[in-house]
């Protein structure tokens, strides 16, 4: 499964590099590629929970953002960037779950998510192996921008969906700790396929002790306009 996912989402943003290329190219210019510096879109699915709560599935979402990956000394770099199409949260929650975050039952039977809209900044340091696989580790901070419990329900050729916004409860600011690992496919301009482990260390709720995200990343890197702008350097 994991496998066939890494295989879609590199499909997808294959599919999406060309119109993406061209896009960023003109707003930002080729020069956010040089030996330095390596800027892209990063993208793929994430797989995530809350402590204390007892649901009893990970909530999947895809995400999309951009990052910076800033070659430091020797084989040591410094990635950055943001998420800015990213969820995490619960899937399938309890009925203890929602009498904790205070939603009202509905009266058909269906399920219930809490799912949270995150800019997420990782700020990682990287280590490259000379095989082109990488190791990284540090903090990653999201901010919060919606948030909501969601009921969905398809019962007797009915869907219902229903959205209870519990943005009050929930703290504005996420912190903790990442580390992962990944392998570039091709050396410097090439796609990377990587991992990534995320445990928060703040609450999620306001005043619920030990309600800390944690989330598998699966992901997508591929650099905008490099292989134009190492052709460029390697002219001049």
């Amino acid at each position: 499964m994991v496998i066939k996912n890494l295989i879609f989402i590199a499909l997808l943003f294959s599919g999406l590099n060309s119109q993406s290329q061209v896009l960023l190219s003109v707003i930002f210019g080729d020069k956010l590629n040089s030996e330095g510096l390596e800027f892209g879109l990063e993208g793929g699915v994430n797989w995530s929970n809350i402590g204390t709560l007892e649901a009893d599935k990970h909530l999947s979402s895809f995400n999309l953002g951009f990052y910076f990956d800033i070659r430091l000394k020797n084989q040591w770099n410094l990635y950055t960037g943001v998420l800015v199409k990213s969820k995490l949260g619960a899937d399938e929650l309890s009925t203890q779950d929602l009498n904790l975050l205070g939603i009202e039952l509905q009266e058909e039977d269906g399920t219930y998510s809490q799912k949270i809209n995150y800019f997420i900044v990782p700020i990682l340091l990287k280590y490259n192996f000379k095989n082109r696989m990488y190791f990284e580790a540090g903090p990653q901070l999201g901010l919060m921008h919606k948030a909501w419990v969601e009921f969905n329900s398809d019962e007797d050729d009915r869907n219902i969906r229903i959205k209870d916004t519990n943005k009050d409860q929930i703290n504005r600011i996420d912190a903790g700790v990442s580390i992962g690992t990944g392998y570039k496919i091709i050396a410097d301009t090439g796609m990377t396929l990587g991992i990534r482990y995320y445990h928060g260390l703040t609450n999620v709720y306001k005043g619920i002790s030990g309600s800390n995200n944690s989330s598998f990343f699966l992901k997508v890197n591929i650099p905008i306009g490099a292989a134009k702008a190492k052709d460029n350097d390697s002219n001049e």
